[in-house]
């Protein structure tokens, strides 16, 4: 299935039903009086988040939705029947916007969470309701009010506590096949990843956190080549990145220009996302002894100039990824204590 994480669509709400001007009209009673009935709410139109998508592409094939009309009042103070809501499916991660303001309607991250995004017109009141001792038959109604109309941007992104980067061919994808049941596609040549693919890591005692792995990040993605950084927003919502860095590239580049390359592209698009905690992982140890990939490592650290958290790994052999995914979960649980800290000294 295609992945599709923007999409356009146009929402209309229900109109509300007309009151009804009737009198009745019954034998033996001479005096019947006012008897028109309200008219029927329009239905409205709801946003719902839900876990059973992960893509917007269904909204390339229907674009507009509409929500039932409220029904016209009727005699004996009869009411017209509601219309009918709308409610839309989307995924959780889906934020709202209206398309012409671009304010943002909402966030749609918890599941089952509804969002109204178009109000249905108001019901029209019948004469029975302008019945006075003045003014005995009434032939006042009022009509049903319309329903609100827009046309709504919806943006995807995925929940994650942590998102992988890297250069096509670093081994992100072998890497989450490893820690997660997901299963992209991995192959010897450059972007075999060519959308966003995520996957739970589950680790002992029920403690679990969601990755994202998005396609490779190339020299000059800001300027379109490559997959260009369409999928970065994607690692906006997650509390940690894994630098995923190549201990023996294909190309025989040179891996701390390449960790220059990728910081280079983050800053190009969002410094916000530059700036999120980063930890390297360099993959690829199983082509080196042990006391090779050490110094190798070193080296390319001593080319950046500076101390990394970092973290050696073969994705390809599973060697040191349980403790990698170990540590992960140890700074989550910190990071949620700390927020959780945080919010009880406010609200003390």
């Amino acid at each position: 299935m295609k992945f599709v994480d923007e999409a356009v669509i146009k929402v209309s709400a229900g109109k509300g039903g007309d009151g009804s001007a009737s009198f009745r009209r019954e034998k033996y009673v001479p005096r019947g009086g006012p008897d028109g009935g309200d008219g029927g709410r329009g239905g409205s139109v709801y946003l719902l988040a839900t876990t059973a998508l992960n893509t917007l592409i269904d909204f390339r094939y229907q674009t507009q939705f509409s929500a039932q009309n409220g029904e016209a009042g009727a005699k004996r103070e009869c009411s017209g029947r509601h219309g009918e809501d709308c409610v839309i499916s989307v995924p959780v991660g889906t934020i709202v916007r209206d398309l012409h303001t671009q304010e943002i309607l909402g966030d749609l991250v918890t599941p089952g969470i509804k969002l109204l995004v178009a109000k249905g017109g108001r019901r029209g009141l019948g004469n029975v309701n302008f019945k006075s001792s003045t003014n005995r038959a009434p032939r006042h109604t009022t009509q049903g009010g319309p329903g609100e109309f827009r046309e709504l941007q919806l943006e995807l992104k995925l929940l994650a506590e942590v998102g992988l980067l890297g250069l096509p061919n670093a081994g992100k994808s072998t890497f989450i096949s490893a820690i997660s049941s997901a299963r992209p596609k991995v192959a010897d040549y450059p972007f075999t990843t060519l959308y966003p693919h995520l996957g739970i890591v589950a680790l002992s005692n029920q403690r679990r956190f969601i990755v994202a792995d998005i396609p490779g990040v190339v020299r000059g993605a800001g300027q379109g080549k490559g997959l260009g950084l369409q999928f970065l927003k994607h690692l906006s919502r997650t509390s940690l990145l894994l630098h995923i860095v190549d201990l023996l590239p294909m190309d025989g580049s040179d891996p701390a220009q390449n960790i220059l390359t990728i910081e280079e592209e983050l800053a190009a698009f969002n410094k916000t996302l530059l700036n999120k905690p980063r930890w390297l992982v360099f993959n690829k140890i199983d082509c080196f002894t042990k006391e090779e990939a050490q110094l190798r490592i070193q080296e390319i650290l001593k080319s950046l100039g500076r101390q990394e958290h970092y973290f050696a790994i073969s994705a390809l052999a599973k060697t040191g990824t349980l403790h990698l995914c170990e540590a992960i979960m140890a700074y989550l649980q910190q990071r949620q204590e700390e927020v959780l800290s945080a919010v009880e000294s406010l609200s003390g």
